[in-house]
Formats: C-alpha cells, sequence, structure tokens
C-alpha cells in the first residue's frame, strides 16, 4: 500500500463508506495525506499573506490569504468524511464497533477524559487486524 493508494481507496472508492475494515497501512497512509494537505494549506496560507502584506496591515489578513483559507477549509471538510469513514474501518479490523468512534469523538470534549478517550483511539490504530474474518469482514490483507 502507499499514499497513493490510500488516498484513492478513501477518497475514491470508499468515500463515504463505514462497513468493512481498513488494515493500519490504509489507515495510517490516509492520515498522513491529510496530515501533509493541511500542512501545504497552511504553508501557501502563510506565503500568501506575507508577500501580499497582510501581516503588516492593522487586519492581518489579505484577500488573498482570506480565500486561501476559505479553500483550505472547504478542502479540509471534504476530507472530514472519509477521515471518519476510515477510523472506523480501521476499528473494524480489530473486531470493535464503529460506535466507540463516536464515543471517542464525545468523550474528547471532556476536560482530561479527552485525553485518556484519544490516547484510547490512538492504541486502537495501532493494534493488529483481526487474523483472517470477522463479524465486519473478510481480512483486508488478503
Amino acid at each position: 500500500m502507499t499514499l497513493k493508494d490510500a488516498v484513492s481507496i478513501c477518497v475514491g472508492e470508499k468515500y463515504a463508506q463505514f462497513s468493512g475494515r481498513a488494515s493500519r497501512a490504509e489507515y495510517w497512509w490516509f492520515a498522513l495525506a491529510t496530515f501533509i494537505y493541511t500542512l501545504a494549506v497552511m504553508v501557501v496560507f502563510l506565503a500568501v499573506n506575507g508577500v501580499f502584506g497582510g501581516f503588516s496591515k492593522a487586519s492581518g489578513l489579505s484577500s488573498m490569504g482570506f480565500l486561501v483559507l476559505i479553500g483550505g477549509a472547504l478542502g479540509y471538510i471534504g476530507l472530514l468524511i472519509p477521515s471518519v469513514c476510515v477510523t472506523v474501518r480501521r476499528f473494524h479490523d480489530v473486531n470493535l464497533s464503529g460506535w466507540w468512534v463516536l464515543v471517542g469523538f464525545a468523550l474528547g470534549a471532556v476536560p482530561l477524559v479527552g485525553w485518556i478517550a484519544s490516547i484510547a483511539m490512538f492504541v486502537v490504530t495501532l493494534l493488529r487486524g483481526t487474523a483472517g474474518d470477522n463479524r465486519f469482514g473478510p481480512n483486508p490483507l488478503i
């Protein structure tokens, strides 16, 4: 699995598909792609704002910087659905219900408990998937 494969699967083939399973490689390659996208938007935003003098103005934000910010936000919203879906499929791979992702997100809003929930969700994404078939489908590595 490569970065291109993971993006193709998560954004193309399984954009809003919660059923099935996702391997660790699929999940983490897509997480890396989302991180790279976010980093690229931030760099372009800072470069555009700096070049057009956004930081020297009293307003602090140029019109081009605003457009880059809006475009980046819309792109990130578009990546939100496949990000949640691949996380649910990753939980399915370790034979856990996808509803635990919702529980983790909800607990993330609670002070202190949110840290524990985030660490627990992180650990689940690191676990090896169930060998063979499980109740959510066939092994994604076969």
